[in-house]
C-alpha cells in the first residue's frame, strides 16, 4: 500500500484510536470519551457535561455529528449519530463554544521530513463544520507563539500517525487565550488540500504522489514556479478567502442554521492584497444576487430583526446579515457575543459598510473610485450608492486609468525570482507582474464559477474539453474561473490561469488588458449566458452561437414565440404579465400548470401549481428569482414521457445524442434517472424529435453545442426548452457513444464545411444516469422530487441491458443497496400502479413488503405509521418505495429513513425498474468493451 499505511489511517478515523494516539505523543485534546452504543455516550455525556459535542469516525462532511445542549436533545440524536458510522463507534466531545478553528496542511515523507504549507483560519468559530465556514489563508488573529505551536504540534500529530503524503490537522484555539486542542486529521487528499493548493500554488495532491513513491520532499520540484523544491514552504503576499455555497431553499423543512454537518454545495475562492478587496469579491462569486458585502437588496431594504434573528441561528451567508446590523447601528461587541466571529473580522465588515455609507453624499471623482476599488467594490456597487448607470462608472475608470493590476502566484511572495502562469486581479498594486502580448487567435474561455444544485464537475469537464480542443487549435487560451475544486483551475491544465470573478466587469477588465480575440461562454453554464446579450453589445466578438440566440433561448417568452414562428408544438403557455391574465389563462386550460422563470439554471423557481393558492404563491417567488427577465406560465402535460437531445450545430445541421427519461415529465432532468439508447419511443415518435430538433437548430442560428428538452405524448413531442451551452448530461452523453461532444463543438465552429439534416449518435451498450441525493446530511428536509433540482451529484454505469446498467448506477449512489430480506416499505398515491407491481415483483423474490396504513397499496400488509417509524429507527426496515408529495401524511417516515441511511425511492416507475434489476445478473467489463468512454 503506498503512502499512510492502514494503522496510521485507523488512528487518524477511529475517534477512540486518535484520542489515544494523541495522548500518547503528549498532544492536547479537548475532554472526550468513545462510545458504541446509545447508553454508553449518555453516560459519556453526563461525565464530561453539557454541552457536547458528538463527532462520528470514519465519516466524511460531518454526517450524523451535532452539539447537544441538554440531555434530552442528545437522546434523540445519539441513534442517528451512530448509524452514520461505518464501525458504529463516535466520540463525546466537550463542546468547546466560540473557540476559534484553524487548519494546517501538512506534507510529510517517507524519511520524517515535514513542511507546514498553510494556516488557514476558519472565520465561523466550533460548532461550524469548516467546510460550512468562511476561510481565510493565511491566519489573521494569531499571535507568533499560537502560530508557531500549533505549526509544531501539526508536524507532531503527522508523525504521530505515521504518515507519508499530506494531512490536514484541526485545532480549536481559545479565545481568551492561547489554550488549544488537537480536533482532528485527515490522511488525505480532502476540500481544505484542494483549497490549500490553489490558495498557495504549491501542488499538494501532486507531491503527495511523488511522496507516496518513495521521493523525498527536497527531491520535488515545485511546477508552478519551476524553481523551488517541495521542501520549501509558500510565502503568500496576498489574502485569501474561501466562500462556501448552500441552496437550501430549494428543500422543504429544512433546518438553516449552520452546524457540525456539512450542507453547502460548492465553494468559490477569492484572492485580493487585502481581506476587504477578497470578502467583497468572494461574495459576488457565490452568484447569490449580492454586488458584495453591501449594496444588495437585503443590505438596502432588509429588516434589522431578521438580520438579528438569522444571525441568533447561524444562517448562510452571515456576512450579508452582519453588514446590515452594522448599518443600523449594531456594535461590533454585540455581534461578538451573538456569532463568537472574531473582533477583527467584524471591523473589518464594519469598515465597509461606513465608507459605503459615506459615499452616499458624494459624487463620483477619481481619488474615490480608486479608494473604493482598493476595497473591492464593484462598478455595480457604486453605480447603486451613486445613483448612475454601471456603464457611466465604467468610463470614468477607464478614462482615469483605474484599473486592477494583474498579479502572479508564485509562493515565493517575490522573494525569489520566478514566472508563472496562475494569476489574479488587485486594485492593491502598481504594475502588472506580466506582460501583455496581442495575438490575433487568442480565446478566454468562461468557467462556470462555484459548484451549487445545478452546476458540477459536468461543468468543469466541458470546461476543459474545450481548453484542451483550443489550444490544440490555436495560439493562446486563457481561463477565467472562481472555483478552487476545479480541473479546469489547475495552473498546468491552461495556458493561463485567471482565478477572479466570473462577471461582466472582469471579462471587459481582462479584455482591455489581454486584447483576447474572443470569448468562450458556452462552457461555462448558466454564468455564461447571462452575460453573452451584454458582452455582445459591449462589441465582443462571442466563440460559438451569438449573444442574440442566447438571449432567445433563454428568455421564455421570446422561445415560445419562436416555436409558433417556425411551427414547433409546445405545451400551451402564457407571459406573466398580471395574476388576472395568468388566471384567465388556467381558467382556459385548466390546472395543474408550470411556473417557469427565465435565465435560471437547476430548475430555481419552478413548480407545478395544482390550485390557485399555489399558483400566486409560484408566481411571486419566481418572479423574485429572476426579477430581469419574464415568467411563463404553461400548461402541464401529465403522463408524458421526457426526452432530452445533447448535440452540436454548426447552423445547418445537427449531430446529437438522444436521452430519455425512466420517470415521468415534471421531475426535473437532473434528479432524473436517464437512459440511453431510447427504450419507450416508437420509431416515428423518433424521427419527429430529430426532424424538430434540427427545425430549432437552424432557426436560432445554433453554433455550438446544445441541450434541447421535450415531453412525448401519444407520439408527438412537444418541445420544453433549449439551453445553447454545454449541458449537465453533456459528459454523459459524450462517454455514451465515445465522442467529446465539446471537442466536437470546436472543430464544427471553426470548420468551414457544411453539416446538413440531423445525424443521431447512438451507444453500443446501454448508458444509465443515476441522480446522488444528500438528504442524510440536509437536516429536515423532506425528500421528494419535482421540476425543481435538489440532487448533488451523480454517478452512471454500462451495462448489456438496461437492468444491468440500471442497478450497478443505482448502487454507485449512497446509500443504496441491494435488499437482504428486511422489509421494504412500499406506499403512495401517485404512480400507484407502478408502486403496486414494484411491491408484488419485490415479494415473488422473497422479499417481505408492507404498505403505509395512511397511504395504502391494495393487497399489502399495511403498517402505522408511528410503528414503520420505531422500525426504520431499529434497522428493521431497509428500503422506502413511494412518490408524490406528501408531507402532510409521511414528512416524519421519509425523515426518519433519510436519517438512518434507508435508501429512498421517490418515484414508482423506478421503483417498478428497479424492481426488476434487483434479480439481474451483473457484468463488469472495462469501458471500452462496453464501446463507450473518450
Amino acid at each position: 500500500m503506498l503512502g499512510t499505511q492502514i494503522q496510521g489511517i485507523e488512528k487518524a478515523l477511529s475517534r477512540e484510536k486518535f484520542r489515544e494516539t494523541m495522548i500518547d505523543h503528549g498532544l492536547p485534546v479537548p475532554p472526550s470519551f468513545s462510545a458504541r452504543n446509545e447508553d454508553e455516550a449518555v453516560g459519556r455525556a453526563r461525565e464530561l457535561g453539557f454541552p457536547v459535542m458528538v463527532r462520528v469516525s470514519f465519516n466524511l462532511g460531518g454526517r450524523g455529528s451535532t452539539v447537544a445542549w441538554n440531555e434530552e436533545s442528545f437522546r434523540k440524536e445519539i441513534r442517528r449519530a451512530l448509524a452514520q458510522s461505518y464501525i458504529g463507534e463516535l466520540l463525546v466531545e466537550k463542546y468547546l463554544h466560540h473557540w476559534k478553528e484553524l487548519e494546517y496542511e501538512v506534507m510529510r515523507d517517507e524519511a520524517g521530513n515535514g513542511v507546514v504549507v498553510a494556516c488557514m483560519e476558519n472565520l465561523d468559530p466550533m460548532g461550524v463544520h469548516t467546510g460550512e465556514s468562511v476561510v481565510v489563508a493565511p491566519c489573521q488573529t494569531l499571535d507568533n507563539v499560537e502560530l508557531q505551536d500549533m505549526r509544531t504540534e501539526a508536524v507532531k500529530v503527522a508523525e504521530s500517525i505515521g504518515l507519508v503524503g499530506e494531512c490536514n490537522v484541526q485545532f480549536a484555539l481559545s479565545p481568551n487565550s492561547s489554550e488549544h486542542f488537537v480536533i482532528e486529521t485527515n490522511p488525505r487528499m480532502s476540500r481544505s488540500s484542494a483549497l490549500a493548493s490553489k490558495a498557495t500554488g504549491y501542488p499538494l495532491a501532486y507531491v503527495a504522489a511523488k511522496l507516496a513513491l518513495g521521493y523525498r520532499l527536497h527531491e520535488v520540484l515545485n511546477k508552478v514556479t519551476g524553481v523551488t523544491y517541495a521542501s520549501f514552504e509558500p510565502s503568500l503576499d496576498y489574502v485569501v478567502i474561501k466562500a462556501p455555497r448552500w441552496d437550501m431553499s430549494k428543500f422543504e423543512g429544512i433546518e438553516e442554521s449552520l452546524g457540525t454537518e456539512m450542507k453547502s454545495i460548492g465553494e468559490v475562492m477569492s484572492i485580493g492584497r487585502s481581506f476587504e478587496e477578497a470578502i467583497q469579491k468572494a461574495v459576488r462569486m457565490l452568484d447569490i444576487g449580492e454586488p458584495g458585502v453591501v449594496g444588495g437588496s437585503f443590505y438596502e431594504e432588509g429588516d434589522i430583526k431578521e438580520a438579528l434573528t438569522a444571525l441568533t441561528k447561524r444562517k448562510p451567508y452571515w456576512f450579508v446579515y452582519a453588514a446590515k446590523a452594522l448599518k443600523e447601528g449594531v456594535s461590533e461587541e454585540q455581534l461578538y457575543e451573538l456569532t463568537g466571529i472574531d473582533r477583527f473580522f467584524l471591523k473589518k465588515i464594519n469598515e465597509i459598510v461606513k465608507f459605503y455609507e459615506s459615499l452616499r453624499v458624494t459624487t463620483p471623482s477619481p481619488q474615490l473610485i480608486r479608494r473604493a476599488k482598493e476595497m473591492g467594490f464593484s462598478d455595480l456597487q457604486l453605480s447603486r450608492v451613486w445613483g448612475i448607470d454601471e456603464d457611466i462608472v465604467r468610463k470614468l475608470r477607464f478614462e482615469n486609468n483605474i484599473l486592477p493590476v494583474v498579479k502572479q502566484i508564485d509562493t515565493l511572495a517575490g522573494e525569489w525570482p520566478a514566472s508563472t502562469n496562475y494569476l489574479y486581479t488587485t486594485y492593491n498594486g502598481r504594475e502588472d507582474d506580466v506582460e501583455f502580448k496581442e495575438s490575433e487567435d487568442s480565446t478566454l474561455v468562461i468557467g462556470a464559477g462555484g459548484f451549487r444544485i445545478g452546476v458540477s464537475v459536468e461543468f468543469d469537464w466541458g470546461v476543459v474539453s474545450l481548453v484542451q480542443a483550443l489550444r490544440e487549435a490555436s495560439s493562446g487560451v486563457s481561463v477565467l474561473n472562481c472555483n478552487p475544486e476545479t480541473v479546469s483551475t489547475d495552473w498546468d491544465v491552461v495556458g493561463k490561469l485567471y482565478f477572479d470573478e466570473v462577471s461582466k466587469e472582469r471579462i471587459l477588465d481582462l479584455l482591455y488588458k489581454e486584447k483576447f480575440d474572443r470569448v468562450a461562454l458556452f462552457a461555462g453554464g448558466q454564468l455564461g449566458n447571462t452575460v453573452a446579450k451584454e458582452l455582445e453589445e459591449q462589441g465582443v466578438k462571442i466563440f460559438g452561437t451569438h449573444g442574440r440566440s442566447v438571449d432567445v433561448a433563454e428568455d421564455r417568452s421570446k422561445f415560445s414565440q419562436l416555436l409558433e414562428e417556425i411551427g414547433v408544438s409546445q405545451p400551451r403557455w402564457t407571459k406573466a404579465t398580471s395574476m388576472e391574465e395568468i388566471r384567465e389563462f388556467v381558467e382556459e386550460v385548466g390546472f395543474p400548470v408550470l411556473v417557469r422563470p427565465s435565465y435560471v439554471l437547476s430548475g430555481s423557481g419552478m413548480r407545478v401549481a395544482n390550485n390557485e393558492r399555489e399558483l400566486e404563491s409560484y408566481v411571486r417567488h419566481a418572479t423574485i428569482v429572476s426579477l430581469r427577465y419574464p415568467v411563463t406560465i404553461s400548461k402541464f402535460v401529465d403522463d408524458a414521457v421526457e426526452v432530452e437531445v445533447d448535440g452540436v450545430s454548426d447552423g445547418n445541421g445537427v449531430l446529437g445524442v438522444i436521452l430519455e427519461h425512466v420517470e415521468e415529465a415534471g421531475v426535473h432532468s437532473g434528479d432524473a434517472t436517464i437512459v440511453v439508447p431510447t427504450r419507450k419511443l416508437t420509431s416515428e415518435s423518433l424521427s419527429k424529435v430529430r426532424g424538430v430538433t434540427h427545425r430549432i437548430a437552424v432557426g436560432l442560428g445554433v453554433k455550438g453545442p446544445f441541450n434541447l428538452q421535450l415531453l412525448v405524448k401519444e407520439g408527438e413531442p412537444y418541445v420544453i426548452e433549449m439551453n445553447l451551452r454545454a449541458s449537465r448530461s453533456m459528459p454523459f452523453s459524450s462517454k455514451a457513444v465515445g465522442l467529446d461532444l465539446i471537442k466536437k463543438s470546436v472543430s464544427i465552429i471553426s470548420s468551414s464545411s457544411k453539416m446538413d439534416g440531423f445525424t443521431e449518435l447512438r451507444p453500443k451498450s446501454w448508458f444509465v444516469k443515476t441522480a446522488q441525493f444528500s438528504w442524510a446530511q440536509l437536516r429536515g428536509a423532506y425528500p421528494y422530487l419535482g421540476p425543481e433540482m435538489r440532487s448533488t451529484g451523480e454517478a452512471a454505469a454500462f451495462g448489456v441491458s438496461f437492468q444491468d446498467a440500471l442497478i450497478k448506477s443505482w448502487l454507485s449512489t449512497p446509500p443504496n443497496r441491494l435488499p437482504t430480506g428486511k422489509l421494504v416499505l412500499v406506499y403512495g398515491r401517485r404512480n400507484s400502479g407502478f408502486l403496486r407491481e414494484a411491491a408484488l415483483t419485490l415479494m415473488q423474490e422473497g422479499i417481505p413488503v408492507a404498505t403505509l396504513d395512511l397511504i395504502p397499496l391494495d393487497g399489502l400488509e399495511l403498517i402505522e405509521r408511528e410503528r414503520a417509524i420505531q422500525m426504520i429507527r431499529e434497522g428493521k426496515v431497509e428500503m422506502l418505495m413511494t412518490d408524490g408529495y406528501e408531507i402532510k401524511m409521511d414528512y416524519d417516515v421519509r425523515r426518519t429513513a433519510a436519517d438512518f441511511n434507508v435508501p429512498l425511492v421517490l418515484n414508482g416507475r423506478l421503483a417498478l425498474e428497479l424492481s426488476k434489476a434487483f434479480r439481474e445478473e451483473l457484468t463488469f467489463y472495462e469501458t471500452r468493451a462496453y464501446g463507450g468512454g473518450i
